[in-house]
C-alpha cells in the first residue's frame, strides 16, 4: 500500500557516500525534528533526472529553504557509490543523495515501479514528497513516464 499524506515514513536503512565508503542511515533518524523536501528518481545518471529531476532540486534549493525547507534529499534503487558520484557530478552540495540500494525503502513506503522492461529490474517510482518530523505533508507521485508534479518548481508551489 502507498504511504499517505498524514503518514509517518517506515524506518528503513539508507546508504550514503562518506569520504570512507558507504555510511548507513536510518530513514526514522534522518527525517526525525526537520523538514525535509525529498524526491525519488528510477535511476541516477537516466536522461530525465539527469536533465530535470537533479537539477531543478539543485536550481531551486535557495527557494525550497527560503520556504522552511531544512534538507532537500535524493533516493534512488541505486547503491551509495553511484549516488555519491551522480551527486558531484550533478553540483549538488544542497542534496543529500540517499541511496536505496536494496530497495527497502521504496517497498516499504509502497512506490516501486518494474523497471524490467528497460533492464532495470524492480526500482523507485519518480515522485517528491515533504516529510516534517518523519510525517508526510506532501505527496506528489508521477505517473508511469511521466515528469509532471515530481519537480522542485510544482512541490515548490504547493508549500
Amino acid at each position: 500500500m502507498t504511504i499517505a499524506v498524514g503518514e509517518k515514513l517506515p524506518d528503513v536503512k539508507l546508504m550514503k557516500a562518506g569520504e570512507n565508503g558507504p555510511e548507513p542511515v536510518q530513514s526514522a533518524d534522518y527525517f526525525a525534528g526537520k523538514k525535509v523536501a525529498l524526491f525519488s528518481v528510477p535511476g541516477a545518471f537516466t536522461p530525465t533526472c539527469s536533465a530535470k529531476h537533479l537539477p531543478g532540486f539543485v536550481e531551486k534549493a535557495e527557494d525550497l529553504k527560503s520556504k522552511g525547507i531544512d534538507e532537500i534529499a535524493c533516493t534512488a534503487v541505486n547503491d551509495a557509490f553511484v549516488m555519491g558520484a551522480w551527486g558531484k557530478a550533478a553540483g549538488s552540495a544542497e542534496i543529500t543523495m540517499l541511496a536505496d540500494g536494496n530497495g527497502d525503502f521504496a517497498k516499504a513506503v509502497g512506490l516501486v515501479m518494474d523497471g524490467s522492461g528497460f533492464g532495470m529490474g524492480s526500482r523507485g517510482q519518480r515522485y517528491s514528497m515533504v516529510v516534517n518530523d518523519g510525517v508526510v505533508e506532501q505527496l506528489n507521485v508521477e505517473a508511469p513516464g511521466t515528469f509532471e508534479v515530481s519537480s522542485a518548481e510544482y512541490l515548490l508551489n504547493r508549500i
